[in-house]
């Protein structure tokens, strides 16, 4: 766990991926937001970091995904790219910087990768946004798609609940799956969705899907990383499985140091000069 062989050393590439869902292999992707944390998850043999624009929520306490600019998702892509040395790094094109024109959408693509010099970007939607999709890639860049539940459109939604649930949503999921293929795109991630649907278009598309909240039917699995570090006690959705409890290990640890400051007990004598 956490030690890599030199093959398994080699940096993750998109077409990488694409052999490991011929093989079999599971993909493995979590978040990341800054160079510390993305440090320690590439070492520890993640394969794709997402610098998520759940930034919105996790690092600045908003709501939702909205508010979130272009400049801080830069920020934040810049923070981690400098952390890996191994992990494909995924950054989302925040809300409102792809939807408005395909020209701004591959404008501010471009922009995203020369600056924070990442490997990808992430745009959520179907047919709707295919026009971006495309510039995007003919640009060069490459684009995962994004599925199901679409945080960024959860205006429209009014809920966080299971997508695709009705056979009218799901056969358009399945033939938005197909079109961001077709397009171009390297990879897909499935939210929030029943396991049979997101299993299906694992089958059908021969590009890796990647779940969260999907079932155990697709190609990889991603969370975000304060969620499966329990780092946020706030939010304990079916799909979330915490292998950590760093809210406890972090609370008992400042709780000590503030003990010894008050105390007296920090510094001792051998830790000052």
């Amino acid at each position: 766990m956490g030690y890599l062989n030199s093959e398994e050393k080699k940096k993750v590439t998109t077409q990488r991926l694409r052999e490991m869902k011929q093989r079999g292999e599971k993909i493995s992707m979590l978040t990341s937001y800054d160079y510390t944390m993305a440090k320690i998850v590439d070492g520890a043999g993640i394969d794709i970091i997402l610098v998520g624009d759940s930034a919105s929520n996790v690092m600045a306490g908003n709501v939702t995904t909205l508010p979130i600019t272009l400049d801080q998702m830069i920020y934040h892509a810049k923070s981690v790219v400098r952390g890996v040395n191994r992990a494909l790094v995924v950054v989302d094109m925040p809300f409102g910087t792809y939807q408005i024109s395909d020209t701004e959408a591959v404008a501010n693509a471009i922009r995203i990768m020369k600056v924070s010099h990442a490997d990808a970007l992430k745009l959520e939607g179907g047919v709707e946004i295919l026009p971006s999709v495309r510039r995007i890639l003919d640009a060069g860049i490459p684009v995962m798609g994004h599925l199901g539940l679409t945080p960024q459109s959860i205006n429209k939604f009014g809920t966080y609940a299971v997508r695709a649930k009705e056979e009218a949503e799901a056969e358009k999921l399945v033939a938005d799956a197909h079109a961001l293929e077709d397009a171009g795109c390297f990879s897909l991630v499935l939210e929030k969705i029943p396991a049979k649907l997101a299993e299906r278009v694992a089958k059908e598309v021969s590009i890796p899907v990647i779940g969260i909240g999907a079932g155990g039917g697709v190609d990889g699995q991603v969370l975000v990383v304060a969620d499966m570090l329990g780092m946020n006690t706030d939010f304990s959705p079916r799909f979330l499985r915490r292998y950590a409890n760093l809210f406890e290990v972090i609370t008992q640890a400042v709780g000590h140091y503030v003990e010894d400051v008050k105390s007296g007990d920090f510094p001792n004598e051998k830790e000052q000069y």
